[in-house]
Formats: C-alpha cells, sequence, structure tokens
C-alpha cells in the first residue's frame, strides 16, 4: 500500500517548481525541465507518502474501520 501511495504522490510532486530550459540547443525538448530537482521531489514524497500511509494505517488498524464500512456509510 505504501508503494502505491508513493507512486500517485510522485506524479502530484513532480510538476512543483518546474522551470522551462531558457536556450533551445537542436535535438533538446523545449518543454524539458531547466533544473529537475529529482532528489528534492523523492525526499518531499516520501514524507508526504509517510504522512498518508500513517494517516491510512491509523484509520484501519487501530480505529478498525474497513473499506466495507466506508461505502457502506457512503451509500454506494
Amino acid at each position: 500500500m505504501y508503494l502505491v501511495i508513493w507512486w500517485l504522490t510522485l506524479f502530484a510532486v513532480l510538476p512543483w517548481g518546474v522551470r522551462r530550459t531558457e536556450q533551445n540547443e537542436a535535438g533538446h525538448d523545449p518543454g524539458a525541465p531547466a533544473n529537475p530537482m529529482l532528489l528534492k521531489k523523492a525526499i518531499i514524497t516520501t514524507v508526504i507518502a509517510a504522512i498518508i500511509w500513517g494517516a491510512a494505517f491509523v484509520f484501519f488498524r487501530i480505529y478498525g474501520f474497513t473499506l466495507l464500512e466506508m461505502i457502506d456509510k457512503v451509500g454506494f
């Protein structure tokens, strides 16, 4: 579950702070980021995913909720 949360969070974090390159060289994509900051984004993703996973763990394991109970309460 943590791995799925991490990847979903990564795709949400990737566009943060992206700036295009100012110089367009032949053979380079003009929309490629100048400085992608992948390590920083991986660290941010790990922290956010840990918080989301921790909240889910508390909700499901400690409070004992199940997905079926949630669906019944919402009314699907």
